[in-house]
C-alpha cells in the first residue's frame, strides 16, 4: 500500500534490509516470518504493547539518495507479495528516470511527488472508502484482517490498547472494534491470545469497577464472559461498543445490514487515527440525541452546534445555552433544563441578519419569522460562518412547504417515498373527499352533547384553562416557534383544554412539522391503500369495533370509517409495522381531538419516534420498557419488587400499560391527561405514573397471596382514577366490572396521581432511561432469538431424527450463515432472505453458496473435489419452490437423510441427486453434442430415454387395452357399482382428508435413470469412497455393482426396443454410427463407466506411502483396478481397458470422444438397490452411523483454526473467510 512519504531517522532499528538499489530499500520487520529468536519475541511484544508507527506493517520500502542520512517511508505491506509488487513497479517505472537527475534533492522531490500522485489517483477513483482514513489506521485494518481472517467487507471502526483478563492474568494487547465483530489480539514473549466475538452474540455489556477488575468492561455472550480493562479512555470505548451492539441488535430485529453514510461532511481538521466509520457513528449518535431532544424527523441531520445566549422577552434576560443548526431547523436549548427551548423551522424564517456588536451584546444575530416573531441570539463565537451556513440551508428550503414532487425527489430514508402525482394530474379521491363522511374535525366536537347544568363549575374551570393558555400564547408565542419553558410544562400538568388538545399534541410531538412539510401525503396514501386486501387490513377490520365501543363517536359509521382510513394508511406507509393490536385504541383517542390527517401524523410520531419498536410484530419496544420498568421498580421500590417478582405480576401488568398509554386500563377522561403529559415529556411520564401506582398500592400488594389478587388490586385502583375537572359526560369503562360489592374503592384524583408521580419519581432523566433501554434491548432481542430457536426446533423435531441439542446447534450455524451474508454480501439481498411475517421456521434462508459451505463442513459424505458439485445438486433438490433459497427445515431434511436414514433412504437420496432437477444438463460430462442435439428441446430436463409423459401414455394405453380385452364380468361389476347407495358426508370428508395428506414417496415412484446419469452416480460414489479406510473393498464392490447394472440396463433395452421402438432405435443407430465401435452390446456403456471411474481416480488420487510400503500399495492398487476392469467388461476388453485406466494421455480423450451414452439404456431404483445389497462392503458403508456432533464442533472451531494459521504461519498469504 502506497503511503504519504514519512521521514524516518533510524532505518535499521528493528528492521532487516532484504533488497536494495541506489534509491530504494525493501525492509522486513525483525521477528516477522522466518526465525527471529529472542529478538523476534521482543520486537513482536513491542509491536503489540507499544503504539509505534511501524507496529502494523511487517514490510516497508524506504527511499534514500546518496549519502543522506534521512530516509522516506513510501510504501508498506502486510505480505511479501504485496510489497514485492510495489518494489517491482518502482524498478520498472522509476529507476531509469531517476538516473537522469543530477541533484539528490530533485530526486527526493520527484519521488515524493510521484507517490503522492499515485495516492491521489487512488482516492479520485474512489476505489475504497477507507482511503479517507489515516494511513496508520489503514495499516491497523489490514493487520486486523490478517490476524482474524476477515474479508475486505469487514470494516474496522477503531482500535484501542487494553488488557484482556484470561483467568486472573491480564494480557496486554489491542482490541479491534469492527462493524460486526469485537476482536482482541495479544503477543507477549511468545504467548499469543486471539479472541473474536460477534456483536450479534452479545447478551450483556457492562462498565463496572470491582476489586478484581478495576474499571473494566464486561462483554457477555450466551456461554462466556470477557473482561477488558486498562483503557486510556474507557468511556469512549464503551460508547462505541454500545453503538455497535445496538446496530447488531437492529440487524437481528429488522435484518438490515449497516450502511455507511456516504454524505458525511469532511472534517474541518485532520483527526489523528479516527476513521470515517468512527466519525459516521459519532455523527449518528449526535443526530439521534438532537432529534430526540427536539422531536424532529428521522431524516434530520445535525450540521453543528455552538454556545450562545438567547434573549427571552418574557423574562427580560439572556438565557445561556446552545444553538443547533440542521438542514431544516434552528433550535435552542438552555443549559439549565426546562428553562427555555426553541424550535425554528427554516421554512418559517424570513430574515437572518447580523446586528451591531457592543460590549453588552457581543456578536448578536437576529432571526425573524413569518408570524412576526423575532429571536435575538448573542455571544456567538463564529457568527459569520454560522450566518453563511444558515444562508446555505435557506437557499435549499423552498419558499412554501414542499409538495409531493419535492418530497419524492428526496424521500426520507426511514419512510417509503410518498406517491408521486404527475403535473396536471389530480388524485382520484375515491376514499378521501368532502362528499364522503370524513372527519374534518375532532370526533369529540362533532358528537359533542349538551353539557348538563350540574357541570357548570367545571365548564367555568375549562374556560379558565383556555384563558391561561391564551395568555401563554400571547407572551411566549403560538405555533411551532413558541418558547417552551417551565411555565409551559406547568400548564400541561394542569391539563390541556379539550379545544386545544389536538393542536398542542401536534406541536409537542413534532407531528405538526412533519404534516406541514408533506401536504397531500395522507390523501394520496388513502387513494393507494384503500380497497387493497392484505393481512394488515384483515386485522384492522377485525379490531375496528373493539376500539372504544363505549364511546358514542365510534358507534356510527363516520367514526369507524375514519379509524379504518387512518390505520390502513399507516399500514400502507410502513409495511414493516403494518398493524399491531393496541394501535386501534390509541388512534381512536387521537381521532377524538384531531382531524384524520392530524391523527395520522400523530400516529407516525408515536410509532416511529416516541415509542420506537412498540408496534412491530414482536412488540420489542414495549418488552424493552417493561424490563426498564422492572429495573426501576428494583431501584425505587426494592421490597415491593421482590414480592412482585415472586408473583410474576410486573411483566403481566406493565405491557398493557405501556402499549396503550393507560388508555385501556384507566377511565378515558383520566388517561387522556397522561397522554397530555406524554406528548410533552415523553416516555418518562409513563414510567413515573407506573411507579406511583405501585407505590400507592404497596401495602396491599405486599400482603396479597397470588397473582390474581395483585391484578385485581391494581385493576380496581386504576378503574377509580377519575378526572374531576372534565366537562365531558361520563363514559362507562370496561374495567368497572372489577368493582364488586356495596363498598367500592375510594376515588383517586388523576391530577393528584400525576402530581405524586412527579414528587416521588420526578428525578428520572431521559438519558438514564435510554441507557437502561440499551441494556434491556440486548436481553429482550436475544431472548426473542432463543424463543424463535426453540419454536423452530419444536416444529421440526418430529420430522427429524436429530436430537433437540443437535437441532439447536444446527440452527445457530444456519442463522449465523444467514446473518453473515447480510453484512458480507451475497447473491440476494437481506430483504429477500428474511420476512418477519413468515413463521420462525421460514424466516432465515440461505443461498447456494452458503449451503455449499455448510454442507462441506457438516455432511458425512466427503467427496473431495466433487463435494461442491454434490452439494449444489442437493441444494437444487431441496429448493422446491425454485427461489434459489432454502429454509432451515429444508436444510435439516437434507442432512437428516444422510445421518439417520437407513440404507434405502440414503441410496434414494443419492439416486435423486443424479436426476433432474438436482442434476443439471450441463453437468453430464459424458454426453456428446450429437446426443444433446437430437434431444427434444421441450424436455431438456427430462431423461433422454423416456419422459414422464411417455410413461403416462404407456400406462393410459395399457389401461385402455385391459379394459377392451378384459372378460365381460367387469361390465357386470360396473353396473353393480352404479346401483350402490350414495356416499354420506363422512365418506367425502375421509376422501378429502386423504387428498390433503402428504403422500409418502415410494421407491416405485422414482423415475428411471439413464446411462449418462448412471455414469455421474458412479463418479460420485468413487469420490465418496476415496477417503474411506475400506476404499479398496468399496472400489471392488462398486465395480461389481456397476457391471451388474450395466448388464441389467442392456437387457432392459432389448425389451424396450421391441415393437414400435425398433424404428426409433434404428434411427438413433444411424445417427450415431460410432456406437458400434466397441465390441459387444454393452461395450459402449461399460467403457464409459470405466473411463469415468478412471477420471474420478485421477482427480482425487489416494494417498501413498513411501519405500517398500509404497510399492506394495501400488501393486494392490493395480490389482484392484484390474479387478474393476474384469468385473466391468467382457473378457476380450480386459486388456484394453486395463491400459486405459492407467493412462492419462490423449488416448483416453480419443476413446471418450468415440463413445456415446446409450439413449435407450435405463434402470430403475429397485434394480440399483437390489444390486447394492449384493455387496457387503457397500451395505456396511451405507448402514454405518455418523455422529454430527464432531462435525458441529469442527464447524464452530473453523474460524479459530483460520485465525491460528493466519497468526502463526511463516508464510505470507491472505486468508479469506469461508
Amino acid at each position: 500500500m502506497w503511503i504519504t512519504p514519512e521521514e524516518v531517522l533510524l532505518a535499521n532499528a528493528l528492521w532487516v534490509s532484504e533488497r536494495a538499489n541506489p534509491y530504494f530499500i525493501l525492509q522486513r520487520r525483525k521477528g516477522h516470518g522466518r526465525g527471529g529468536g529472542i529478538t523476534g519475541l521482543l520486537v513482536g511484544t513491542l509491536d503489540v504493547v507499544l503504539d509505534s508507527s511501524a507496529r502494523v506493517a511487517p514490510y516497508r520500502i524506504l527511499h534514500q539518495t546518496g549519502e543522506s542520512q534521512i530516509f522516506w517511508n513510501i510504501a508498506c505491506g502486510s505480505s511479501r507479495k504485496e510489497i514485492t509488487e510495489h518494489w517491482e513497479w518502482l524498478e520498472t517505472n522509476l529507476l531509469q528516470t531517476l538516473s537522469i537527475f543530477d541533484n539528490d534533492d530533485d530526486i527526493t522531490t520527484f519521488v515524493k511527488g510521484k507517490i503522492q500522485g499515485i495516492i491521489a489517483e487512488e482516492n479520485k477513483s474512489g476505489k475504497l472508502q477507507e482511503d479517507e482514513d489515516p494511513g496508520k489506521f489503514r495499516e491497523a485494518e489490514l493487520k486486523m484482517r490478517k490476524l482474524f481472517g476477515m474479508p475486505e467487507e469487514e470494516k474496522l471502526v477503531n482500535y484501542y490498547p487494553c488488557s484482556y483478563w484470561k483467568g486472573r492474568v491480564p494480557r496486554q494487547g489491542w482490541i479491534y472494534l469492527s462493524v460486526n465483530h469485537l476482536c482482541f489480539y495479544s503477543f507477549l514473549l511468545g504467548k499469543e491470545v486471539s479472541l473474536v466475538v460477534q456483536w450479534t452474540d452479545v447478551t450483556q455489556l457492562d462498565k463496572n469497577a470491582t476489586l478484581v477488575f478495576p474499571e473494566s468492561i464486561r462483554v457477555s455472550t450466551r456461554g462466556t464472559e470477557h473482561f477488558f480493562s486498562m483503557f486510556l479512555n474507557i468511556n469512549e470505548t464503551f460508547k462505541l461498543m454500545e453503538q455497535l451492539a445496538n446496530i447488531a441488535m437492529r440487524q437481528l430485529l429488522d435484518n438490515e445490514s449497516f450502511s455507511a453514510d456516504r454524505f458525511l461532511p469532511k472534517p474541518c481538521k485532520t483527526l489523528k487515527n479516527v476513521s470515517a466509520l468512527k466519525r459516521d457513528l459519532d455523527a449518528r449518535a449526535k443526530n439521534e440525541r438532537y432529534r430526540t431532544l427536539f422531536r424532529l424527523t428521522q431524516d434530520e441531520r445535525l450540521d453543528g452546534h455552538t454556545d450562545c445566549t438567547l434573549w427571552t422577552p418574557f423574562t427580560k434576560m439572556h438565557v445561556v445555552g446552545q444553538m443547533f443548526v440542521s438542514n431544516n431547523y434552528i433550535c435552542f436549548a438552555s443549559r439549565e433544563e426546562d428553562l427555555c427551548q426553541l424550535i425554528i423551522p427554516l421554512r418559517e424564517v424570513t430574515i437572518v441578519e447580523k446586528a451591531d456588536s457592543s460590549s453588552v451584546l457581543p456578536s448578536p444575530l437576529s432571526i425573524s419569522t413569518k408570524n412576526k416573531m423575532t429571536f435575538l441570539f448573542a455571544n456567538l463565537k463564529d457568527r459569520d460562518f454560522l450566518v453563511q451556513r444558515i444562508s446555505d440551508f435557506l437557499q435549499r428550503t423552498p419558499d412554501r412547504p414542499c409538495g409531493l414532487n419535492a418530497q419524492s425527489e428526496n424521500p426520507s430514508p426511514c419512510t417509503p417515498p410518498s406517491p408521486v402525482l404527475e403535473l396536471g394530474e389530480m388524485p382520484q379521491n375515491q376514499h378521501y373527499s368532502p362528499s364522503l363522511p370524513t372527519a374534518k374535525q375532532g370526533l369529540l366536537q362533532i358528537y359533542q352533547q349538551d353539557v348538563p347544568e350540574e357541570l357548570g363549575p367545571k365548564v367555568t374551570r375549562e374556560k379558565m384553562k383556555e384563558e391561561s393558555w391564551n395568555i401563554h400564547f400571547f407572551e411566549y408565542g403560538r405555533g411551532v416557534c413558541m418558547y417552551r419553558t417551565s411555565k409551559t410544562r406547568e400548564l400541561v400538568l394542569n391539563g390541556i383544554p379539550e379545544s386545544l388538545r389536538g393542536e398542542l399534541w401536534l406541536l409537542f410531538s413534532g407531528a405538526q412539522n412533519e404534516m406541514n412539510t408533506h401536504p397531500g401525503y395522507y390523501g394520496s396514501l388513502i387513494d393507494q391503500a384503500m380497497g387493497k386486501c392484505t393481512l394488515a387490513t384483515e386485522e384492522i377490520e377485525r379490531d375496528l369495533h373493539r376500539s372504544m365501543p363505549e364511546h358514542h363517536a365510534f358507534q356510527n359509521e363516520m367514526g369507524i370509517a375514519a379509524l379504518r382510513r387512518v390505520l390502513t394508511a399507516y399500514a400502507y406507509r410502513n409495511p414493516g409495522i403494518g398493524y399491531c393490536q393496541a394501535m386501534n385504541i390509541v388512534t381512536s383517542v387521537l381521532l377524538l381531538y384531531c382531524t384524520e390527517e392530524q391523527a395520522f401524523w400523530l400516529l407516525v410520531a408515536l410509532c416511529e419516534r416516541m415509542l420506537p419498536d412498540y408496534y412491530n410484530t414482536r412488540v420489542v419496544g414495549a418488552l424493552v420498557d417493561q424490563g426498564v420498568f422492572e429495573e426501576l421498580t428494583r431501584e425505587c421500590l426494592p421490597l415491593l419488587y421482590e414480592r412482585m417478582q415472586e408473583l410474576g405480576v410486573i411483566s403481566t401488568i406493565s405491557l398493557s400499560w405501556f402499549l396503550t398509554l393507560f388508555l385501556s386500563v384507566m377511565p378515558f377522561d383520566s388517561a387522556v391527561l397522561l397522554v397530555d403529559c406524554f406528548f410533552y415529556e415523553g416516555i418518562k411520564v409513563i414510567f413515573q405514573v407506573s411507579l406511583a401506582v405501585l407505590h400507592a398500592n404497596m401495602d396491599q400488594l405486599l400482603s396479597c397471596s397470588d397473582e390474581g389478587e395483585a391484578m385485581t388490586i391494581l385493576g380496581r385502583y386504576l378503574d377509580n382514577v377519575v378526572n374531576k375537572q372534565t366537562v365531558s359526560p361520563p363514559i362507562p369503562h370496561l374495567h368497572a366490572l372489577l368493582t364488586s360489592g356495596n363498598n367500592p374503592p375510594p376515588e383517586i384524583d388523576a391530577f393528584e396521581l400525576i402530581k405524586a408521580s412527579y414528587e416521588k419519581f420526578g428525578s428520572l432523566r431521559a438519558d438514564v432511561i435510554e441507557q437502561m433501554r440499551f441494556k434491556q434491548r440486548l436481553k429482550v432481542i436475544q431472548s426473542l432469538e432463543d424463543t424463535a430457536k426453540r419454536s423452530v426446533v419444536r416444529a421440526i423435531m418430529t420430522d427429524s431424527a436429530f436430537t433437540i441439542e443437535e437441532l439447536e446447534e444446527l440452527y445457530v450455524l444456519f442463522k449465523a450463515k444467514h446473518i453473515m451474508s447480510c453484512y458480507w454480501g451475497s447473491s440476494s439481498t437481506a430483504a429477500e432472505r428474511h420476512d418477519p411475517s413468515l413463521p420462525y421456521l421460514e424466516q432465515y434462508r440461505i443461498d447456494c453458496g452458503q449451503f455449499v459451505q455448510l454442507f462441506s463442513a457438516l455432511a458425512p459424505w466427503s467427496c473431495g473435489l466433487h463435494t461442491h458439485t454434490l452439494s449444489s445438486r442437493l441444494f437444487r433438490l431441496l429448493d422446491q419452490n425454485k427461489d434459489s433459497l432454502i429454509n432451515f427445515k429444508e436444510f435439516v431434511t437434507g442432512l437428516s437423510g444422510m445421518y439417520h436414514g437407513d440404507m434405502t433412504e440414503k441410496l434414494k437420496l443419492l439416486y435423486k441427486l443424479h436426476l433432474p432437477p438436482a442434476l443439471c444438463p450441463e453437468e453430464a460430462e459424458s454426453a456428446l453434442e450429437a446426443t444433446q442435439f437430437f434431444t427434444d428441446d421441450d424436455t431438456q430436463q427430462d431423461p433422454p430415454f423416456l419422459s414422464h409423459l411417455d410413461f403416462l401414455a404407456q400406462e393410459v394405453t395399457s389401461g385402455d387395452e385391459l379394459k377392451e380385452s378384459g372378460d365381460p364380468s367387469t361390465a357386470g361389476d360396473t353396473d353393480d357399482r352404479k346401483e350402490e347407495k350414495p356416499k354420506d358426508y363422512k365418506y367425502y370428508l375421509r376422501m378429502w382428508a386423504k387428498e390433503h395428506e402428504p403422500k409418502k414417496e415410494s421407491i416405485k415412484d422414482l423415475p428411471r435413470i439413464n446411462q449418462e446419469q448412471f455414469i455421474e452416480m458412479c463418479k460420485t460414489l468413487y469420490n465418496m469412497f476415496s477417503e474411506d479406510p475400506m476404499e479398496q473393498e468399496l472400489y471392488h464392490g462398486i465395480a461389481t455393482v456397476a457391471s451388474l447394472l450395466l448388464r441389467i440396463g442392456e437387457v432392459g433395452k432389448k425389451f424396450c426396443n421391441n415393437g414400435g421402438k425398433k424404428a426409433e432405435a434404428s434411427t438413433v443407430d444411424a445417427l450415431q454410427p460410432d456406437r458400434e465401435d466397441s465390441s459387444g452390446e454393452g461395450g459402449s456403456g461399460q467403457s464409459l463407466v470405466s473411463k469415468a471411474l478412471a477420471e474420478a481416480q485421477l482427480e482425487t488420487p489416494p494417498p501413498t506411502a513411501s519405500g517398500s510400503d509404497e510399492e506394495a500399495k501400488d501393486d494392490t492398487s493395480v490389482s484392484s483396478y484390474s479387478v474393476v476392469s474384469a468385473g466391468s467388461l467382457q473378457c476380450e476388453d480386459i486388456a484394453d481397458d486395463t491400459v486405459l485406466i492407467g493412462c492419462v494421455a490423449g488416448d483416453t480423450g480419443d476413446r471418450r470422444r468415440g463413445s456415446a451414452p446409450d439413449a435407450d439404456w435405463s434402470i430403475t431404483f429397485e434394480q440399483v438397490l437390489a444390486s447394492f445389497l449384493t455387496e457387503t462392503s457397500l451395505v456396511d458403508y451405507f448402514e454405518k452411523k455418523h455422529d454430527i456432533q464432531s462435525k458441529i464442533k469442527a464447524c464452530k472451531s473453523l474460524r479459530a483454526v483460520e485465525r491460528q494459521i493466519s497468526t502463526s504461519s511463516d508464510h505470507d498469504f491472505s486468508l479469506t473467510t469461508q
